[in-house]
């Protein structure tokens, strides 16, 4: 979150309407599609999934992925490494496939007759839509910035991740897709529910299981960062006040935000019953709306107050042209899906009030302190966790 982007511009409020609406409920409508997804390939045809274990399959994911995040950070990243390995494997399989397949001529969907043949009218609106969804696929973007206070000199190491990630997970993307329509028609594409295991079964024969294990593999390293970053997202918006206190305490041996990860555990699985569509396009309205805010404050500091220390710093003209295509996503998601938009906007106002009762009025009843202390308290014993000395340079490893 950019906390001087939006408070310094804006106000405390609309800073604290970030934590409340984007952080709790865009994230987690981030995170949420995708336990069912790395589930669903596992299920053959012979044996169709139940409601019940579409539920409780990723439930059981989600809970194994939180407590490993809560038992060490290390554990955590030695997951996320080798579950990121395996996805590019799977991704660079399916490429050579891809290219095999344009060698032996089976490229009928990529010549440009084909290529730009409509299967139904153009509507700007639903282009739009298809862009805000598409870009669910490339949102690991902005996650690293997340976790800058656990990077390794950050001013380095973040720009660079950045520069490197964004140009391979592109290539990888792209080509995936074009080794995809090698194989499938674009009905075919759109019938699938998992593209890749599709993909597959016409080109691998017996050894088609490769694919709904990557699929699944995949999926589950996606979780596990999703949980990562999305705790870190309650422990700032907890540490500045905007949250509840408990949720920017960490174990006092492992420097993991156990509270915070439980708070996205209950979170996701509450929102596990939700439909996967609602839930990319609800979070895609709302990461539209608080990416215009953000990027639109900074241009605003840029020009008011130019003389401010910035490690990390671009050209303004990049900030005007991410501006303009959000907006643009923003516009057509309120003309495609009102009613979702309508939703979140009405989360949004609901926030206002739970700023001021929750922030703002400082001076509530003796009870009310009480009451929130003896909770804190105990839950703090439960979980062992102290609220971290902000003078201290705490390590956040792990063991």
């Amino acid at each position: 979150m950019s906390r001087t982007s939006l408070e310094d511009w804006l106000g405390s409020c609309v800073y604290g309407l970030q934590c409340w609406l984007f952080a709790p409920l865009t994230r987690l409508c981030s995170l949420s599609p995708s336990p069912p997804t790395s589930c669903n390939p596992s299920f053959p045809p012979a044996c169709p999934q139940t409601p019940a274990s579409a539920y409780w399959l990723p439930s059981a994911c989600v809970m194994f992925l939180t407590w490993v995040n809560c038992h060490s950070v290390r554990w955590a990243m030695y997951v996320q490494d080798v579950f990121t390995a395996g996805k590019l494997l799977a991704l660079g399989l399916i490429i050579i496939m891809g290219f095999v397949q344009i060698f032996k001529g089976h490229y009928y969907w990529l010549e440009p007759v084909h290529a730009f043949e409509t299967l139904r009218d153009f509507d700007v609106g639903l282009l739009g839509l298809s862009f805000l969804q598409g870009s669910f696929a490339y949102g690991g973007w902005n996650f690293l910035n997340y976790v800058t206070e656990e990077l390794v000199d950050p001013h380095r190491n973040l720009p660079r991740a950045i520069f490197i990630s964004i140009p391979v997970v592109t290539f990888v993307y792209v080509f995936a897709n074009v080794a995809y329509v090698t194989a499938m028609s674009p009905q075919e594409l759109m019938a699938s529910n998992a593209v890749a295991v599709t993909f597959g079964e016409k080109l691998l024969g017996v050894m088609s299981w490769i694919m709904p294990v990557s699929v699944m593999l995949s999926t589950f390293g996606g979780v596990n960062g999703s949980l990562f970053t999305s705790s870190r997202l309650f422990f700032a918006g907890a540490r500045e006040g905007h949250l509840p206190r408990l949720l920017a305490m960490i174990h006092v041996t492992r420097c993991t935000p156990i509270p915070a990860l439980v708070f996205t555990l209950i979170s996701t699985l509450l929102m596990l019953c939700c439909d996967i569509n609602t839930l990319i396009n609800y979070g895609g309205f709302i990461n539209s709306l608080f990416y215009c805010v953000t990027v639109a404050g900074q241009i605003v500091l840029r020009i008011k107050e130019p003389e401010i220390y910035r490690p990390i710093k671009v050209s303004l003209a990049w900030p005007v042209i991410f501006l303009l295509f959000w907006a643009f996503m923003l516009v057509c998601c309120l003309c495609s899906e009102p009613l979702v938009c309508g939703c979140g906007l009405a989360i949004m106002v609901i926030g206002v009030p739970v700023y001021f009762l929750g922030v703002y009025w400082e001076n509530k009843p003796r009870y009310f302190h009480i009451t929130i202390g003896k909770m804190t308290h105990l839950c703090q014993k439960l979980c062992l966790v102290v609220y971290p000395m902000m003078d201290e340079n705490l390590e956040t490893g792990g063991h």
